[in-house]
């Protein structure tokens, strides 16, 4: 699959230590931006278990050492690295995707329409 690096907003557009929703085409993406623009991370927003786009407001935190987002409506838990879910051995993952900040514009490396 082709993949391009799309502009996704500036830093500034995203809070510290919490998350932010982009909608690219039609997929919407969790945003987070941890540790004050040092560590991005970019994750499907939809949660598995009950397909609500809500992890972009899920509580951040780590998990011996791995970013993780809390589901606020159920508190399984996602890797922010992988998208696998590390809280629950049966539930399915998300999508991780590829971002980066550069200059302070955020980018996310995404499929090509």
């Amino acid at each position: 699959m082709k993949t391009e690096w799309k502009q996704v907003g500036q830093a500034a557009q995203f809070a510290t230590d919490l998350g932010g929703c982009v909608k690219v085409d039609d997929l919407h993406i969790a945003v987070f931006n941890l540790n004050n623009r040092k560590d991005w991370y970019a994750i499907e927003n939809r949660c598995p278990h009950k397909a609500a786009d809500v992890l972009s407001r899920g509580i951040v935190g780590d998990a011996d050492g791995e970013p993780k987002v809390a589901c606020p409506l159920h508190k399984r838990s996602f890797s922010l690295k992988s998208g696998e879910c590390i809280s629950d051995d049966e539930m399915g993952g998300v999508k991780a995707f590829e971002i980066k900040c550069e200059d302070g514009v955020v980018y996310l490396k995404l499929p090509l329409k």
